[in-house]
């Protein structure tokens, strides 16, 4: 493979040498359908004639100006357009170069607005277990999947994680929607308490959890009650929308759903499609004006900080999305996947739980679908699954973990926006087929 240092050294990966709509092309000419947009991120798909020529363009008339002596005209531009699109008080947008980034900014930006407001003693965060914000430090240690935390625990600041909104394995018998959610609520209250309400800087979550649990969509008004009590605190609500937003889960914004504002929401992914890396935060009025009526200077900063060439795709992304009609067909296919999953594997015997929303969908699977109960760890079925996936011609996200960061296993799908009815069918039938020879070579 020479001399690239690649994620995984022991693979001998494929060579991806072209992209047409929801396919991958390898050197060998294999075709492989992208069930899952690479990690969320292909919304539209490989081959998107208008976002590749916006970014030629702006390649051929200013590819990058440092943003400590120059804005430039895409980052205004997509700056004006996101938050046109978001709702009152979210003011500003900061470009990053991806959701690591971005997250990181979030936690420096809301130590800082603290800081200036005369509350330096705010110096926690709380995050949840099973959530996954990034690997840089900061992200990592919000962050609570135990095992990309593990060898790292040392360097990390200090967070706390409470429980997730995990109704599948979390919810007891019996128990409603609301006394799940005044659980999880009484439970984040007694961890405010324990650090002390005036200690703590943030509250932080992904608004439907990604990649380390799986597409779990929160239960009805579990932010609303995470809201209340941020609001009581005056602590800081962070939404992660790097995974789930930007049209993922079928609204632009997937906390549009749950009735709440963020004061800070991150994005990444699906804002530029893989087209060019960026990511972004988008912060409250509020927190804005506290730092530019305080110090007037964010303390922080990125060199590719609102990159001209990546914005100018970003915006031809968006505009695809809106004016291009794409963000509309997200919920009707969403529908359809569901409707074949559940079709295909609703009554398999090794899949507990088909959860998702929008074009975000996730398998749990499990070794007996009446306990509950996962597979062993050590059979890695998480990875027979990808592996067999591949040789279908399938690229999905499996993941293992899911349930502490060591036990369950599932699949993320989150395919283009632009995948087509007969396509879905051709996922499903690949993945069932992937499913069943895992299972066979066990």
């Amino acid at each position: 493979m020479g001399h690239a240092f690649h994620r995984d050294p022991s693979q001998n990966y494929p060579v991806a040498v072209a992209g047409d709509g929801v396919y991958v092309y390898d050197r060998e000419g294999r075709r492989y359908l992208d069930a899952s947009g690479g990690a969320a991120v292909s919304c539209l798909g490989h081959s998107d004639r208008a976002v590749i020529e916006a970014i030629t363009r702006q390649l051929e008339a200013l590819p990058y100006a440092h943003t400590s002596f120059f804005t430039n005209e895409p980052m205004e531009a997509l700056a004006d357009a996101l938050i046109a699109a978001a709702p009152k008080p979210l003011d500003r947008v900061y470009f990053t170069s991806g959701g690591s980034e971005a997250m990181e900014a979030a936690l420096k930006l809301a130590r800082q607005y603290f800081v200036e407001k005369g509350e330096p003693q705010r110096a926690r965060l709380i995050g949840r277990r099973q959530s996954y914000h990034g690997n840089t430090l900061g992200a990592l240690a919000v962050g609570g999947n135990f095992w990309r935390r593990r060898q790292f625990e040392p360097l990390l600041i200090g967070a706390t994680h409470v429980s997730p909104c995990y109704p599948y394995r979390d919810r007891r018998e019996g128990e409603s929607d609301a006394a799940y959610v005044e659980r999880l609520g009484s439970e984040l209250e007694q961890e405010i308490e324990r650090l002390g309400g005036d200690k703590v800087i943030a509250f932080v979550a992904e608004t439907v959890a990604g990649a380390t649990l799986g597409c779990v969509p929160p239960v009805a008004g579990y932010f609303k009650r995470v809201r209340e009590i941020c609001d009581r605190h005056g602590i800081l609500l962070i939404l992660d929308e790097v995974m789930c937003g930007m049209g993922r889960c079928g609204t632009m914004w997937a906390f549009e759903r749950e009735g709440v504002v963020p004061d800070i929401a991150t994005i990444a992914k699906g804002l530029g499609a893989g087209y060019q890396p960026i990511g972004a935060m988008i912060v409250a009025r509020p927190i804005y004006e506290t730092i530019t009526r305080g110090s007037g200077f964010f303390q922080h900063g990125y060199t590719y900080l609102g990159h001209a060439a990546a914005c100018a795709g970003a915006l031809a992304v968006q505009q695809r999305l809106r004016e291009g009609g794409v963000l509309a067909q997200v919920t009707p296919m969403g529908q359809c996947l569901e409707n074949e999953l559940r079709r295909t594997l609703g009554e398999h015997p090794h899949v507990g739980d088909i959860r998702g929303r929008g074009l975000f969908w996730a398998l749990e699977l499990v070794a007996d679908r009446k306990a509950k109960s996962p597979f062993d760890p050590g059979l890695q079925m998480h990875a027979r699954i990808k592996q067999e996936a591949l040789k279908a011609g399938l690229l999905c996200y499996p993941m293992g973990g899911t349930i502490d960061g060591e036990r369950g296993d599932h699949v993320l799908l989150a395919p283009p926006f632009v995948i087509e009815p007969s396509q879905i069918e051709e996922l499903v039938h690949k993945l069932e087929t992937a499913i069943q020879s895992a299972l066979i070579n066990t």
